[in-house]
């Protein structure tokens, strides 16, 4: 049995934290991610069409923990310079070279001569 989480409030009173969450789980949290207070995915009309274990259990299904940095990986693959054309390529080195940018009095970036 897990031990209980009482605490006193500041004006004395006894507060159980673990009998507060098990009173609200179902409760639909506030906010758009459309889950209660225990994880489960709600539908509409807030009846539950995903439990949190079948959540929890789908994103560890592989036995391997997502890697959230191929996205920007692959994003930096799309910009390959060899299928670009002349003018494109002219638009990009525009953009990087840091020449064509100054730095105004409330410091963002400008292009030179605005």
């Amino acid at each position: 049995m897990a031990a209980k989480r009482e605490f006193r409030s500041m004006r004395g009173k006894i507060v159980d934290m673990g009998l507060l969450e098990k009173k609200h789980e179902l409760t639909p949290a506030v906010g758009n991610a459309r889950v209660n207070a225990r994880g489960d995915e709600l539908g509409p009309g807030g009846k539950i069409v995903r439990k949190r274990e079948e959540i929890v259990k789908e994103y560890y299904e592989d036995g391997t923990v997502k890697d959230e940095t191929n996205n920007f990986n692959k994003s930096r693959e799309k910009t390959n310079t060899e299928n670009l054309t002349d003018d494109e390529l002219k638009m990009l080195d525009d953009a990087v070279d840091d020449d064509n940018w100054i730095e105004d009095d409330t410091g963002n970036f400008i292009k030179k001569g605005k």
